[in-house]
């Protein structure tokens, strides 16, 4: 053979090593999606999602990644745009081949998705708080259901402890889990015997910045008795919210808000000392001392340092943050009990399964319903931002995905 055709030959046979060096790579990796605004109105929220879910498939990758296989995030940005998050999700799963996806915050993202995960037959994990109302085989929900955040809350603001609320200003950002949300709440506030006419309902846009109106307004609601406003504001509109509270003086000890939106990443882009005492209701506070917790934390202000992050000396941790860490843990260990990747097969192995939570309390995935089973926990804004939980259930909650103060609902707890 000659020195040119030598050559040619050395030539092939490095390009085939090199391409089943790359795909046997790609054949020891699983991919992954991750799908969350990192721009737009909800980027304030969505980001620190995006980054602990990066940080949980390093932890799995460093401890020998899922059935011997390293895990390959593919990150979109679907913008805050909603009907974006369908095309991203469909991108994901038809052409970068993920076998799961982990994301979406607000139910407008996770239900413009709905289709496309029902239609391609793969499975999403939601990781936020919600408003029930929905069961999808294709969608576990490591986020609260309303009587796992919602309801409870409200029954404080209601009780002694919690001021004994006679009032309500129902605050939220207009799109579907606001509103079913209050719907749920005027409902449930109806039901304990609280007049229509002690019920106020507000809605502004996403991205709203001027509260000044809305909050003189909860001034002139509260003179007709004790008054309390249940906030489902979302995204970046939390901060002139909490900025306006701070300037019309509206105390704690006056009116107090109890947000399920709010926890200690929206509140680092405000002076909270204006806000102590005001509450947050969530299933998980950075503050809950336990040694899972510490080693959570550590870890994540650990991974934000080595990567670089925004502001990586003052990250914090929160509620959506380590649903979205045990929904990533869940989904590997349901995937090992399946040895596959299948979607069914994962539907079926995740029945049932349990992780031990930074929140203190070891959380088992119902059998039936998709949800897990949380802790509820009431915290009051700390003057450096943090939350001291003043209220919290014995034990995690068993979600009910239907509200039973939503007419028809009796037989749909499970799927």
């Amino acid at each position: 053979m000659s020195r040119r055709n030598l050559l040619k030959a050395a030539a092939a046979s490095a390009l085939i090593l090199a391409t089943s060096v790359t795909n046997a790579w790609a054949a020891d990796t699983i991919k992954v999606g991750i799908v969350h605004s990192l721009s737009g109105t909800m980027a304030i929220s969505e980001t620190s999602l995006k980054n602990v879910a990066l940080m949980t498939i390093a932890e799995i990758n460093a401890n020998g990644g899922v059935m011997g296989k390293q895990l390959e995030a593919v990150v979109v940005d679907p913008a805050s745009n909603w009907p974006l998050f369908a095309e991203k999700a469909r991108q994901l799963i038809s052409q970068d081949k993920v076998a799961v996806v982990f994301g979406g915050w607000t139910s407008v993202s996770r239900k413009s998705m709905l289709p496309v995960f029902k239609e391609l037959n793969s499975l999403l994990f939601y990781p936020v708080q919600y408003e029930g109302e929905e069961l999808e085989k294709n969608v576990f929900y490591t986020g609260a259901a309303p009587n796992q955040q919602a309801i409870p809350a409200t029954e404080y603001l209601m009780s002694k402890e919690g001021g004994g609320a006679k009032r309500f200003v129902l605050l939220g950002t207009d799109y579907v889990y606001p509103r079913t949300t209050n719907k749920i709440l005027r409902a449930f506030l109806i039901s304990k015997g609280v007049k229509e006419s002690d019920i106020s309902e507000v809605y502004t846009p996403f991205g709203h910045a001027d509260y000044q109106t809305i909050v003189a307004n909860i001034k002139k609601f509260s003179a007709g008795g004790k008054t309390a406003v249940i906030s489902t504001i979302n995204g970046d509109s939390n901060v002139p919210f909490y900025k306006e509270l701070g300037n019309a003086g509206l105390k704690a000890t006056d009116v107090p808000v109890v947000a399920f939106s709010v926890g200690e990443e929206e509140l680092r882009g405000v002076d909270t000392k204006p806000l102590v005492g005001h509450l947050a209701a969530w299933n998980y506070f950075e503050s809950v001392k336990n040694p899972v917790n510490s080693a959570f934390i550590k870890q994540w202000k650990a991974f934000a340092v080595a990567q670089k992050l925004p502001n990586a000396d003052t990250v914090v941790t929160n509620d959506p943050m380590e649903a979205t860490y045990v929904g990533i843990h869940m989904w590997k260990q349901a995937v090992e009990k399946a040895k596959s990747t299948d979607t069914d097969k994962v539907i079926a192995a995740m029945a049932g399964q349990t992780f031990k939570a930074p929140s203190g309390f070891t959380l088992t995935m119902d059998a039936t319903n998709h949800h897990l089973h949380k802790p509820v926990m009431i915290g009051e804004i700390k003057a450096d931002g943090q939350f001291s939980v003043v209220w919290k259930t014995k034990g995690p909650v068993r979600a009910q995905p239907w509200s039973p103060y939503i007419k028809g609902n009796e037989a749909k707890q499970k799927l």
